[in-house]
């Protein structure tokens, strides 16, 4: 199987999760704009040539994830070949970011949101790009810095992975969007956790 070439997007604050132990749900786009979700990847166990960031090109074997009816769902054959190998800056106000994310071939910008839900209810999409008409309010507020030490413990004891919980927990915050869609009706909250490096 041949390696993909990805431009990762979004990275997720890391879960816990019995099966895998701490992982971190990533998703992407390839060259032709389509998008892909990369789950599960043990982050903190891949070396440094294998960590990545966000807008960093990624090459990396992948398996449909046959545990996740989302169509663009796969995992990696093997997370420690997953290498990456360059990164897109934001020189000419995001110049080349907005050429791969929003002009790719098959790139799809949605602008009204029950196109968006419609596809996502039908299984045709789960990952997006929304471009609301206007941002009514942004909210955030502070959450818990680290997880449970009763949780940990858990995670320890089924995973047997014991080094993966030694290392700090970056902060994360609790963030409300309030859009409204080209149509002007509608207006969503959506709340979402984001992760805050310290």
């Amino acid at each position: 199987m041949t390696k993909e070439h990805i431009l990762i997007t979004v990275k997720t604050y890391p879960t816990l999760s019995t099966k895998y132990g701490e992982t971190v749900c990533t998703a992407g786009v390839r060259p032709d704009g389509t998008w892909v979700r990369i789950y599960p990847v043990p982050f903190r166990r891949l070396n440094d040539k294998e960590q990545y960031k966000k807008f960093d090109w990624v090459d990396v074997r992948l398996a449909r994830n046959t545990s996740d009816i989302r169509p663009e769902t796969f995992r990696p054959i093997d997370a420690s070949d997953l290498i990456q190998i360059g990164h897109v800056d934001t020189n000419q106000q995001w110049r080349e970011r907005r050429e791969l994310i929003l002009e790719a071939p098959k790139a799809k910008v949605y602008t009204r949101i029950d196109e968006l839900i419609a596809n996502a209810k039908s299984n045709t999409a789960s990952l997006a790009v929304f471009k609301p008409t206007k941002v009514l309010a942004f909210i955030h507020e502070d959450d818990e810095r680290e997880w449970r030490p009763e949780r940990v413990q858990q995670m320890r004891d089924l995973s047997r992975q014991h080094e993966l919980f030694e290392d700090a927990i970056v902060a994360r915050v609790v963030c409300d969007h309030v859009l409204t869609d080209q149509s002007g009706r509608h207006q969503y909250a959506r709340h979402t956790q984001l992760p805050i490096q310290l």
